[in-house]
């Protein structure tokens, strides 16, 4: 056998490209596919194990010749070539789509959610291919017949195991197949009733859903749950026809983190959809999915999960900047705009005619007789008009901003959960930007746990960069960096901006040489000369009179540094109003 495909196979697959673009519409337009001819080719194209892809990022289709070669399916192109446009057309369709449709699949597969790319390819390939058989009158049995007898004997004499033979049962129901033609046969017994009667809920969800998949994504995870527990190898002869299965590698991930209202109420077993199984049960949410949940949104750890079964090559902390970014948009300040005052010399902008009737002084002569040398009043005397100018607006010079974030032991891991002091830290910083202000961030916890951006930048992913990283170790603010910061005098003004607990009271401590916190935070405000703030987790009634022993000191330094160096504090109960705190602090200071 041959590893590469040869010429006639490529012209004869590139020939039948225009005919599976008109099965879904005449004007349907993706860009051609990628026939490889050769394994490494393919390999080099993002393709292994299917003998073909989908490629959201770039609308591509990728196809592995010298496999659907050995696999008998050189005769398929067109059923081939046609499923994978459905792809792009039907389902999943977009990054967006993918992500949300592997979200309800993972919250649909408690402890196997490894399995929910392979189960929401195989669930998005129900609907094509129905189509595709039904409506177009397409070869898709055919496939599957093909990738049965293609089996080896061994394999054949091993059954498949029950999420394929489930699958296939399924296709038999849709095109009232026999019972086993596809593959989908069993033995006669209570068990095999049971597979039976999945089979028909899972074709019925097909019809039912055909225009609504995405709503019953969790219905079908969870018909196929207990298949896959009892399946040592759920993928079997699935593992070609992984076609979706790093769709969206490469694309953006902005919406993948909000939570949709009807998305865990969508991890119900199809018996219990009336729409399904006409039995007294759940009704469907809605003929559509909402798209916007009710404001409830993903952990980062979450969203990290779904993009890395999208085939996103991502690390952690790539994941958490895109995280807080998005999370942090809604909230930024407008970019700035000022109307332009008009200029106080009118100016010329033309002429018009002088009429019979206008002031005799606005005639403009000179104009007048360059029109003709006998002037006519009235006919070829004009005037000129004048109007006002906008002048050029003056632009205020924006105050830079310099943040110091704890991230100590008590503060939470911004690349695991949600963490109120990176998103506050990111909707300052991005709002300081958007005024055209410059941003140093220092992210700190315990001696010699210091992160901190190259100075004062504007560069959106060096801040966020250093906002989601993570020390978690103890707590001590890092004093050197705050005194050479401010060593010698600044061109621009700063504001600094203090975001931790009862633990920022150690910048007031002695540093490395000895000096004075008190000192360097003094004199920090006097160069920075555009004041401080501190947004701290305290009790509300910190600076009242009846505080915990244990407290007392860190609260009088707290007061003693509002009243002698008019550091304006701000006490936050709860990690959340941070958001708030942010909110208002970026109105205030960018706007």
């Amino acid at each position: 056998m041959k590893n590469d495909a040869d010429t006639a196979l490529i012209d004869t697959w590139r020939a039948a490209w225009p005919e599976a673009l008109a099965v879904w519409s005449k004007f349907t337009r993706l860009r051609d596919p990628s026939l490889c001819a050769s394994r490494v080719e393919a390999s080099k194209q993002g393709l292994s194990g299917s003998f073909a892809m989908i490629r959201l990022l770039d609308q591509s289709v990728v196809v592995d010749l010298p496999l659907v070669t050995e696999l008998g399916l050189d005769d398929y192109a067109l059923e081939i070539l046609a499923h994978e446009i459905g792809h792009h057309i039907l389902a999943p369709g977009s990054a967006g789509d993918q992500f949300r449709l592997l979200a309800r699949m993972r919250r649909a597969l408690p402890t196997l959610e490894q399995h929910a790319p392979m189960v929401a390819n195989l669930y998005t390939d129900l609907f094509i291919n129905d189509r595709l058989q039904r409506q177009a009158n397409l070869r898709m049995a055919d496939i599957y017949r093909k990738l049965q007898q293609g089996r080896t004997v061994e394999a054949r004499a091993k059954g498949s195991g029950g999420v394929w033979t489930l699958y296939m049962r399924i296709y038999e129901n849709l095109w009232q197949l026999e019972k086993g033609e596809l593959g989908g046969a069993g033995a006669e017994n209570e068990a095999d009733e049971r597979l039976d009667t999945d089979a028909w809920l899972g074709a019925r969800l097909i019809r039912v859903y055909a225009n609504d998949w995405m709503l019953a994504a969790g219905r079908f995870a969870t018909l196929l749950l207990p298949y896959l527990v009892d399946d040592t190898d759920a993928l079997g002869p699935s593992r070609y026809l992984q076609d979706t299965r790093d769709a969206a590698r490469g694309c953006q991930t902005y919406g993948a983190q909000q939570i949709e209202d009807d998305e865990e109420g969508g991890a119900i077993h199809p018996v219990h959809d009336k729409r399904i199984s006409g039995l007294d049960g759940e009704e469907p949410q809605g003929e559509a999915p909402a798209r916007q949940g009710g404001g409830q949104l993903r952990e980062p750890f979450e969203l990290g999960d779904i993009l890395k079964a999208s085939g996103i090559d991502l690390s952690d902390h790539e994941i958490a900047i895109r995280y807080y970014r998005e999370r942090a948009l809604p909230h930024l300040v407008a970019f700035p705009s000022r109307p332009a005052p008009e200029s106080q010399e009118p100016q010329m902008e033309g002429l018009e005619a002088w009429e019979i009737g206008d002031p005799l002084e606005e005639i403009d002569w000179l104009q007048s007789v360059m029109q003709s040398p006998r002037p006519v009043p009235g006919v070829t005397t004009v005037r000129r008009v004048y109007g006002r100018e906008p002048a050029r607006a003056i632009d205020a010079v924006p105050v830079d901003l310099d943040m110091y974030v704890d991230s100590s032991g008590s503060m939470p891991n911004p690349q695991a959960h949600t963490s109120f002091l990176t998103l506050a830290g990111a909707v300052i910083a991005l709002s300081a930007l958007r005024a055209g202000a410059k941003v140093q961030v220092t992210l700190w916890s315990g001696k010699n746990e210091v992160m901190q951006t190259p100075g004062f930048v504007r560069d959106e992913d060096l801040i966020l960069g250093v906002l989601t990283e993570f020390f978690g170790g103890g707590t001590c603010f890092p004093i050197h960096c705050l005194r050479k910061t401010y060593a010698g005098k600044r061109e621009r003004p700063a504001h600094i901006l203090m975001i931790s607990d009862d633990g920022i009271t150690t910048m007031f401590d002695k540093d490395e040489l000895g000096n004075s916190g008190w000192d360097i935070s003094a004199k920090a405000l006097a160069q920075g000369g555009a004041g401080g703030t501190m947004a701290l987790n305290l009790a509300r009634d910190w600076d009242g009179a009846a505080s915990h022993k244990w407290l007392q000191q860190t609260y009088d330094d707290l007061k003693r540094a509002r009243r002698e160096q008019g550091w304006d504090i701000h006490a936050v109960e709860r990690y959340e109003d941070l958001l708030d705190f942010a909110r208002a602090f970026s109105r205030r200071h960018y706007v």
